[in-house]
C-alpha cells in the first residue's frame, strides 16, 4: 500500500489512536538537554565547514579539489546551519550563550542570523496554525506539481535575495524606523509562504536592526580584505556556489517532511503526525536532514524533544507492542520514495 493510499485510510478509520499519554511516559526522561552534545556538534561542524570552504577557494577555480572541498563545506555547514531549528525550540536556560555562538559561526556568515527563524518556526508547530493560510512553512504541495518544481527551483537563488535583502535593504533600514518596520513584516522571515506576515513589534524591529548592523559591519571587513588583496575574490562566488546548493538540499528535505495534505483546515497534534514522515533511513540520511530533522512526525508529535534524543525515541515507541505497528505507518523509506509520493498525489489534482 502506497503512502497515499495509507494516508487516507488512516484518516478514514477511527480506530487510528495513539494512547497519549503511554507514549509520553516511554519518552518522559528524553527531554533534557544536553548543552555538551549541542557545543561540540556545533563548534566541530561548523570548523569542518569553514575549513572545507577555505580549502575549496584555495582550489584551482572549478577544478575536481573545488568541487569535492564544496562538498564537504555543503554539508557540513549545512549541519551547522540546522541548529537555527533547534535555538528556535530550546530556550536561553537550556543553552546559555549558544544563539550567539550560532550567529557569529553560521547565521551570520551564510545570511540567516537567528532572528529570521526564531519566532516564525512556532507558527508552524501551532495547533491554531499548521497546515493553514497563517503557517508560514507550509503550503499545498500534494494539490500542484508546478507549485512543488517551482518551489525546488527558485531555492538556488535564495541567496540572492538575501544579498540584496542584507546589504541593499538592511543599510536602509538603520536609517528608517518606519523602513526597518516594513522590512520586518514582508522580508526578515525563513517563509516559504509568500502570504505569511510577521507582526513587527518594537522589541523585534530593534532585534532586526542590530543584528542587520552586526552582519553588515563583518562583510563590511570582508570587502574590505578582498578589495585589498588579502582575501580572493573568488571566496564570494565559492560562498554563493555552497549557499544555493545547501539552499537546494533543505527544499528537499522540506519536500519529504510533510505529506502537506492538509486543506488549510487547524489540525490537531494528531493530525500534525499523519500529515508529518519519519524518514529513520541509513546513516547517509543524516547527511540532507541533520540535527533531528529525519524524525520530522516524532518532532510535531514532540517538539521539546532535544534533537540527540529523538533516535531513541522513536526506537521506544515503534518498539512497543502497543503503539509500534500504528506509529510506524507514518514512517517513509527514503526521501526518493517521499518526494515520488508527493509528485504523484499532485499529479491527480493537475
Amino acid at each position: 500500500m502506497n503512502v497515499v493510499m495509507l494516508r487516507h485510510q488512516l484518516r478514514s478509520e477511527p480506530s487510528f489512536e495513539i494512547d497519549e499519554s503511554f507514549i509520553r511516559d516511554l519518552v518522559r526522561d528524553l527531554h533534557r538537554v544536553d548543552a555538551r552534545i549541542y557545543w561540540i556538534d556545533l563548534l566541530s561542524t561548523a570548523a569542518v565547514g569553514w575549513t572545507a570552504f577555505a580549502f575549496a577557494v584555495a582550489a584551482p577555480l572549478f577544478s575536481f579539489r573545488m568541487f569535492a572541498w564544496e562538498a564537504v563545506a555543503v554539508f557540513s555547514l549545512y549541519r551547522a546551519l540546522c541548529f537555527m531549528h533547534e535555538i528556535s525550540h530550546q530556550n536561553q536556560r537550556s543553552l546559555p550563550g549558544f544563539e550567539l555562538v550560532w550567529n557569529l559561526l553560521v547565521g551570520y556568515p551564510i545570511l540567516m542570523p537567528s532572528f529570521m527563524y526564531c519566532g516564525v518556526h512556532q507558527n508552524h508547530h501551532k495547533l491554531t496554525t499548521y497546515g493553514t493560510a497563517q503557517d508560514p512553512e507550509y503550503l499545498p504541495f500534494a494539490r500542484s506539481r508546478r507549485l512543488t518544481i517551482l518551489f525546488a527551483l527558485e531555492s538556488f537563488l535564495i541567496p540572492v535575495f538575501l544579498l540584496v535583502r542584507f546589504f541593499i535593504l538592511g543599510p536602509i533600514s538603520l536609517f528608517s524606523k518606519v523602513f526597518a518596520e516594513k522590512l520586518v513584516i514582508y522580508a526578515s522571515s525563513l517563509a516559504m509562504n509568500l502570504h505569511y506576515r510577521r507582526q513587527a513589534t518594537p522589541a523585534l524591529v530593534a532585534k532586526v536592526r542590530r543584528h542587520s548592523a552586526a552582519i553588515i559591519t563583518l562583510w563590511g571587513f570582508a570587502a574590505m580584505a578582498a578589495f585589498g588583496g588579502w582575501l580572493p575574490l573568488r571566496t564570494f562566488l565559492i560562498w554563493l556556489m555552497v549557499c544555493s546548493v545547501i539552499s537546494f538540499v533543505n527544499t528537499i528535505r522540506t519536500l519529504g517532511a510533510h505529506a502537506y495534505e492538509s486543506s488549510g483546515e487547524p489540525l490537531d497534534r494528531l493530525g500534525q503526525l499523519l500529515d508529518s514522515i519519519d524518514t529513520p533511513g541509513r546513516f547517509w540520511t543524516e547527511l540532507w536532514a541533520p540535527v533531528g530533522l529525519r524524525y520530522h512526525a516524532l518532532h510535531h508529535y514532540f517538539p521539546g524533544i532535544p534533537y540527540h534524543n529523538l533516535g531513541e525515541a522513536y526506537r521506544r515507541i515503534t518498539a512497543s507492542v502497543a503503539v509500534g505497528a500504528s506509529y510506524q505507518k507514518v514512517t517513509s523509506p527514503s526521501l526518493q520514495h517521499s518526494l515520488r509520493m508527493l509528485y504523484e498525489k499532485a499529479g491527480k489534482w493537475n
